[in-house]
């Protein structure tokens, strides 16, 4: 291994539909990126931000659902970008799916400031000073909030966003109320979307989605039951994770809406 290189798995997300290559220790993607992902409510050549964006999970399967999206990618491990771009060419999706170095506190001069329409992020879940850090790099920084909070990165996807745009985060349920006082005032149209581990069980994750400049109402939706008893995917969940469906965020369109 040399300075350039990090040992490295290969491995697939979306039933195969994506090809991932990650480093084979630290952090290492689950289904978080993938349920991100399927809550974005990108449509034809639609630009998408993605903060965070580690070795492009997210982006990746983004971009198998939404097949003219155009997704650019930030994040301040190099080594990550490296593998993220490895996994942009090894999925033949160069030229619509782009991955820098980048540091939300101090963006790259590439990213034009509101000319997304949707900006995605799975940030750091742990808040500064609030838990031990995880001794591996990767997981650490994966994990623990930096210099940047989550006050940042909503500051940050807001910023990028041109107005009506969508901001998706997927967070910690007991982080709720941290992400809604972030949107209150700024974004409207905010969607809560719980994501259950199993029936009757407290939702350990929640996706937000909120747009930009938009002022309806918040609404609390029923969310994901990801689990059965025996611990297998539910058929839910395994539409979403196995094969490409979206979250059911939106309302049902009215017939001959």
């Amino acid at each position: 291994m040399t300075k350039d290189t990090v040992s490295a798995t290969d491995d697939t997300l979306l039933d195969g539909r994506v090809r991932l290559r990650q480093p084979a220790n630290g952090y290492r993607v689950a289904i978080d990126p993938v349920l991100l992902a399927a809550a974005v409510p990108a449509v034809g050549e639609d630009s998408v931000l993605d903060i965070g964006c580690g070795v492009g999970a997210a982006a990746l399967c983004l971009a198998a659902r939404v097949p003219a999206a155009r997704i650019t990618g930030i994040d301040t491990q190099r080594d990550l970008i490296r593998l993220a771009n490895d996994n942009i060419l090894l999925n033949n999706w160069a030229g619509r799916v782009s991955a820098m170095v980048g540091d939300l506190l101090r963006p790259p001069p590439r990213l034009e400031p509101g000319t997304f329409a949707h900006v995605m992020a799975n940030p750091p879940f742990l808040a500064r000073g609030q838990a031990t850090p995880p001794s591996d790099l990767g997981k650490a920084e994966a994990q623990l909030e930096g210099e940047a909070d989550l006050a940042a990165w909503v500051r940050f996807a807001l910023a990028m966003l041109r107005p009506k745009g969508s901001l998706t985060f997927i967070h910690r349920a007991d982080r709720l109320e941290h992400m809604l006082a972030q949107l209150a005032g700024r974004a409207g149209e905010i969607v809560v979307f719980p994501l259950w581990p199993g029936a009757g069980k407290p939702a350990r994750r929640v996706v937000v989605r909120a747009r930009k400049a938009v002022a309806s109402p918040t609404r609390l939706l029923a969310g994901l039951v990801l689990h059965e008893a025996d611990g297998r995917f539910t058929v839910a969940a395994e539409a979403v994770l196995r094969h490409a469906a979206a979250l059911p965020l939106d309302p049902p369109r009215e017939a001959g809406g």
